[in-house]
């Protein structure tokens, strides 16, 4: 796997993938950024809820299951002091469909957790406090 990131000005970067898609990085106004693009730590989280929400969709289209939505939210603490690692986080997964049974949406959710999901491993394996939510809608 391989990326690029090329400085544009200010804190702003164009981050562009192996596979060659790109994403503007960008920083907070008060540290120099332009606000126009997510934040590097933002990006960790964002593939780490990328990461999961599609194992967890993986896993539960594989045992057939009828899902219509699926939303990971994610809520991360971090450290107040330099580096500002992140602490803990927390995913909620909002699973829509029809007549899903709790029991699947679960072991989809714990699967990705404890064995699929290499950002979540890597996270936890660095002392990251990860947890795991989940709720059903009927679509």
């Amino acid at each position: 796997m391989e990326a690029s990131i090329k400085w544009t000005d200010g804190r702003q970067f164009v981050a562009e993938s192996g596979s060659g898609h790109a994403v503007i990085l960008d920083g907070n106004p008060d540290n120099g950024g332009r606000n126009t693009g997510p934040r590097p730590m933002e990006m960790v989280l964002m593939g780490l809820g990328g990461c999961s929400a599609y194992d967890v969709i993986n896993i539960l289209e594989k045992a057939r299951a009828k899902v219509t939505d699926c939303v990971a939210q994610l809520k991360a603490e971090r450290a107040d002091t330099t580096p500002a690692v992140f602490t803990s986080i927390h995913l909620h997964f909002v699973v829509t469909g029809v007549a899903l049974k709790e029991a699947q949406v679960k072991r989809a959710v714990e699967l990705s957790a404890e064995k699929y999901c290499s950002a979540s491993l890597m996270l936890a394996k660095g002392g990251v406090d990860i947890t795991h939510s989940w709720e059903i809608v009927e679509a």
